[in-house]
């Protein structure tokens, strides 16, 4: 189980709070509370001048009034260290900070207030692990994080089902929409949902319903370490609970159903999967563009001319942290385009309502753009060139001689590679089957020049 205060923030920036002496130090702890601690994380919580966290997290360190100097030493540093406080927790004195909330925006000033004392921040399990330890490595440096890890709900979740952690898929829906899953839903995989509270299991379970994957067997495993310790099991067909206990993971062992069409992340997925009005990169062709596209982990796309947001959604499909940037003109296919992404598991594609190239104005530049629509829009090419990073590809498509001609003079002024397809689907022709071919696509691929190394 994830952090719920930590889930806004794994797109922190790179923030400056000043230098902070000592080293921030991070302690993960479980459900079992102090017991479950080791002997090295009672010293720094003992030793402790700052304790921040959530609440429950908070209220797992208990305080303990007995051996020398209990209830004395409310000063900084005064009373507090390794051996003090005969019994289970920490001394009284040490001032005990809730995370604010939201938190990403407080957190450097509230670091930054508490500088040059000791601070010692209370997550969930491994801190590096979906949690507020990465944060603050990415806030401070590493080399003012000191990190004290408990085993994560994912390591006690394969313990006590006897899966091999390395072939689990794990997604977290603290504070994500369901459709996430979406991509990780296949036959015979086993998945651990990361849960937000008690009504996720029921969540989980109407979606592998509606996916077709009805007869899944589910786990729900609540308070994992501690002695309300539960597992509660079914099917997602069968699934009736409401709520379970806030504190859980799903684990679930994918079954499809009999009829279910699977949707790998490979590029190519049926046009049937696609909400569409007839404009859409069919199949074939799409997963030859995106090939040519190459989408990387991490990196940005346009797809300019969106029409059903097929490009962009088998982009995002293809890694989680591959991001794109959906621009349609018109309103029903842009709608149809957000309606796509939830159905296929990438609701965070944004989707930009407007004409390009005007509407592609102010938008981050990216690393890859599909120009699928538009190519004889006056400024529309050179405009998606000028944006795109260095080192970017750029592809564009054409299926009318107008904008085959204009992708050829392009192709004569940048260099680049071009392809045309086409494709030929069987058909009934009367008792018997032929070919129905498709409108030819002209494919252009454009790679632009990385900055010299003496210009950067």
């Amino acid at each position: 189980m994830s952090d719920p205060a930590t889930s806004d923030l794994a797109g922190v920036a790179s923030a400056t709070v000043g230098a902070v002496d000592p080293v921030v130090t991070v302690v993960g702890i479980g459900d079992d509370g102090w017991a479950g601690l080791s002997e090295a994380a009672r010293r720094e919580l003992r030793a402790a001048e700052v304790l921040m966290g959530g609440a429950r997290q908070l209220g797992l360190v208990p305080e303990t009034g007995a051996g020398p100097g209990a209830g004395q030493g409310a000063g900084r540093g005064a009373g507090r260290g390794a051996g003090h406080g005969a019994g289970p927790g920490i001394e009284p004195g040490a001032e005990r900070v809730v995370w604010p909330s939201p938190l990403l925006p407080a957190l450097p000033a509230l670091i930054a207030s508490h500088r040059g004392r000791r601070v010692c921040v209370l997550a969930s399990g491994d801190p590096m692990f979906h949690g507020i330890g990465t944060t603050l490595v990415r806030l401070l440096g590493a080399d003012r994080v000191r990190v004290l890890p408990h085993p994560s709900s994912v390591s006690l979740a394969c313990a006590r089902l006897g899966w091999a952690a390395d072939r689990v898929e794990v997604v977290s829906l603290v504070a994500r929409p369901a459709e996430v899953l979406h991509p990780v839903v296949h036959d015979g995989r086993r998945v651990l949902v990361l849960s937000a509270d008690g009504r996720t299991p029921a969540r989980v379970a109407g979606l592998l319903n509606a996916r077709g994957y009805g007869a899944s067997p589910m786990t729900v495993l609540e308070r994992l370490g501690g002695a309300g310790e539960r597992a509660v099991s079914g099917t997602a067909a069968t699934w009736s609970l409401p709520a379970t206990h806030d504190l859980n993971v799903v684990a679930v062992e994918c079954r499809a159903d009999a009829g279910t069409v699977p949707l790998p992340r490979l590029p190519g997925l049926p046009d049937e999967a696609f909400e569409h009005d007839g404009q859409l990169t069919k199949s074939e062709v799409r997963a030859v563009t995106l090939s040519r596209l190459a989408p990387v982990p991490g990196q940005l796309l346009w797809d300019v001319g969106a029409g059903a947001g097929s490009i962009g959604i088998e982009w995002m499909r293809a890694h989680p942290d591959n991001r794109a940037v959906a621009v349609e003109s018109h309103p029903g296919r842009a709608a149809a385009v957000a309606r796509n992404a939830a159905a296929l598991g990438v609701p965070g594609l944004d989707v930009v309502t407007g004409a390009a190239p005007d509407a592609l104005a102010g938008l981050e530049p990216p690393d890859a753009v599909f120009v699928g629509g538009g190519v004889t829009v006056p400024g529309m090419v050179e405009a998606c060139w000028g944006a795109l990073r260095p080192g970017g590809r750029l592809v564009a498509n054409a299926v009318t001689v107008e904008s085959e001609a204009v992708l050829a003079r392009w192709h004569g002024r940048l260099g680049g590679g071009m392809v045309r397809l086409a494709v030929s689907r069987a058909a009934p022709v009367g008792g018997f089957t032929g070919w129905r071919p498709m409108m030819p696509v002209t494919i252009w691929t454009a790679v632009k020049p990385p900055v010299p190394e003496e210009k950067r």
